[in-house]
């Protein structure tokens, strides 16, 4: 998965990169649920806009409240991973809500399987610490990172495989990527092969539609102007409103300053309504996320901008009652301009992927993936577990498709539909900025 590419690009292959075979051990404990601090509470299923609804049951294959249910569940057991792992680091391997929704811990060994199983909590044993793979991960980066950038570039993304303990190397299918010899710093290294996500188009991904420009729209060459979706409503340190997009939107005016940002007239471009200016962003430079702050002026917020809601298909809305991080197997759907809502899981928590710039200069992205279908036009939109924050929209593998019923069926033989996302509780500590919610609009 790739940022901003300069062209499509060939399809790719995924090698597995297996750092130790997962154990086979499964305790199966009770299913009750754990102590944990109180989630953030969730709308009811009434409240849930008729185009998610569908969307949940279309995608996911589950009810309304089983979705709300699983979000919740995945969000406490997200706050007793990080317990769990800061009390003991070096027997934490992992966490994910399994197919059927149940919550499942990974350990290193069987004393603390019986820990994790006493708490409530399905166990499995593996043979990798959480911060093992982490460390693996770094050093890895950091090899491909030396690499010669005509080497280097054939590395699409590499990202942590909590499920089979094991790290995920995404390659390009060229002479040069299947070439290429992994690092000896992972042992007893087992390779499987498998067809891998092709990067994206260029063109933007997310919730309502924005434009960017050189100042005045009016005066902006149309192949200046960008087309980007607005994220989550927040406000900034010094409580001013402010939108949280993503940042390579901010893209046509970054290195002369923020993107004034425009509603956009369809009738008449250059009738547009200014409703702020890009005061913050990053696409992996000085950090290795892809976020951008939207300072809204009074005209922004006089069309609403400041209301703690997503849009959906039609119209729809949905109140944003809190923020969540990314748990794999957690539900999630996305709001975009182009494909409106769609669902699927989390499928990694940590994912770095390379944008490299037509200077040549390149950078790390990190975030989270999920199987989530995003278009071209959904950028910067964001997505929702439950009826919490998760993250804005940053790439995607089905970015050049027509719909998401034909991505479905083309990438279906690779792996399905894949998007990358941006933890927003990584964008409000970066940015200092806080996602307006239900209860704190």
């Amino acid at each position: 998965m790739r940022l901003l590419p300069a062209s499509r690009a060939a399809r790719s292959t995924a090698r597995r990169v297996a750092v130790a075979a997962a154990s086979a051990v499964l305790l199966v404990g009770p299913l009750t649920t754990a102590a944990h601090a109180s989630p953030a509470e969730q709308l009811p299923v009434p409240d849930l806009p008729t185009e998610l609804v569908d969307a949940i049951t279309r995608d996911l294959g589950i009810s309304p409240e089983e979705y709300l249910d699983r979000a919740a569940r995945a969000q406490a057991l997200g706050d007793y991973a990080r317990s769990f792992r800061a009390e003991s680091p070096d027997d934490y391997a992992g966490a994910w809500l399994g197919e059927d929704g149940q919550p499942v811990v990974a350990v290193t060994n069987r004393d603390a399987a019986e820990k994790a199983q006493k708490d409530g909590y399905r166990a499995t044993v593996a043979p990798l610490s959480a911060d093992g793979l982490e460390q693996a991960l770094a050093e890895l980066n950091r090899w491909v990172s030396a690499l010669p950038r005509e080497v280097s570039s054939q590395v699409n993304s590499t990202s942590i495989d909590v499920l089979n303990n094991q790290l995920v190397v995404d390659i390009v299918n060229s002479p040069v990527g299947r070439a290429l010899n992994l690092p000896s710093l992972i042992a007893n290294v087992q390779v499987q092969l498998s067809p891998g996500l092709p990067p994206n188009d260029p063109a933007p991904l997310g919730g309502d539609t924005y434009l960017t420009a050189d100042g005045d729209v009016r005066t902006t060459p149309l192949e200046r102007i960008g087309i980007c979706s607005f994220g989550f409503s927040g406000v900034d340190a010094n409580g001013d409103p402010v939108n949280l997009t993503a940042g390579h939107c901010d893209a046509v005016a970054r290195e002369q300053g923020g993107s004034t940002v425009y509603l956009p007239n369809r009738e008449d471009i250059d009738a547009s309504t200014k409703i702020g200016t890009f005061t913050q962003s990053t696409v992996g430079t000085d950090s290795t996320l892809d976020y951008g702050v939207i300072s809204l002026d009074e005209a922004g917020v006089a069309a609403g901008l400041n209301r703690p809601v997503v849009r959906g298909g039609n119209g729809s809305t949905l109140t944003i009652t809190g923020t969540a991080v990314p748990v794999v197997g957690a539900p999630v759907c996305k709001s975009g301009q182009s494909s409106s809502f769609t669902c699927g899981v989390v499928a990694a928590e940590r994912v770095e992927t390379q944008l490299v710039y037509n200077s040549g200069f390149s950078s790390t992205i990190r975030g989270f993936a999920t199987t989530a279908c995003t278009l071209s036009g959904d950028s910067g939109g964001s997505i929702v577990t439950g009826t919490l924050a998760l993250g804005v929209i940053s790439g995607s593998n089905s970015a050049g498709a027509p719909n998401c019923v034909e991505a479905n069926l083309v990438l279906a033989p690779n792996g399905g539909t894949s998007s990358l996302g941006i933890s927003i509780r990584d964008i409000e500590n970066a940015t200092g900025s806080t996602v307006r919610t239900i209860n704190a609009a």
